[in-house]
């Protein structure tokens, strides 16, 4: 049976997902399986494993913006919402199991939710977590998009915001697409401040956290905090 025959791409698919609950799925096969069923009538292989040659992973793919998947020939706009709607899924579970437990006791949702965050970004993003009295999670706020190696913090922001939530808590949270796998001394001294700010008002500063080339570094684990008074 030739691989143009619509028979073969059924049962393709079909093996697909087999092969999905049996737990066996490459990512680019996890992608193609994603996309199969919004083009129904096309052998979607070649645009799964072209934009893993693009993007780099399927992390990647999830977290790149709408309007930069549909630059790729072959992503028309209901792909591409496909895709993002896996993205916000799988975002809004973590979002949850953060909301109902306390961080600290779920360690791999937090780490894989900050991961997938700002993990895969092009530029410098920072964003603050609010914590309640169970330092449970309330809400998470963008608070500036940068370049490629900076972005603004804006310490009274912060601390209006913390305020607003009625906030036991916050964390601290961005990353470095270009370069740097360790804070920076400016990253230590905004924390530091952010600490005198907001001590005298009850609110703590959890951690302040850092996605590099795929691994989340802490502040408070490096001892960095501690360095920084």
């Amino acid at each position: 049976m030739s691989e143009k025959d619509p028979l073969f791409h059924n049962g393709h698919r079909d093996r697909l997902r087999q092969k999905f609950l049996d737990n066996g799925l490459s990512d680019a096969e996890v992608l193609e399986l994603i996309i199969a069923d919004i083009i129904p009538r096309r052998d979607v292989r070649p645009i799964a494993r072209g934009l893993m040659e693009r993007f780099g992973s399927l992390s990647q793919i999830l977290a790149t913006p709408l309007d930069e998947l549909l630059t790729y020939k072959g992503i028309g706009k209901n792909t591409a919402v496909h895709i993002k709607l896996v993205y916000d899924i799988m975002m809004r579970a973590y979002k949850i199991q953060l909301r109902e437990e306390k961080v600290f006791l779920n360690e791999v949702a937090f780490t894989n939710y900050c991961k997938y965050l700002v993990g895969e970004k092009t530029v410098e993003e920072f964003h603050v977590l609010y914590l309640d009295g169970d330092y449970r999670l309330m809400s998470v706020e963008l608070h500036s998009r940068g370049t490629i190696n900076w972005s603004a913090v804006y310490i009274r922001e912060i601390v209006q915001h913390a305020l607003t939530h009625k906030s036991r808590a916050i964390v601290l949270l961005h990353n470095h697409p270009a370069s740097g796998h360790t804070f920076s001394d400016d990253d230590v001294m905004i924390t530091q401040t952010l600490i005198n700010q907001l001590e005298p008002l009850g609110v703590y500063v959890y951690d302040h956290y850092l996605v590099a080339q795929g691994i989340l570094y802490s502040m408070r684990n490096l001892h960095l905090l501690d360095k920084s008074k």
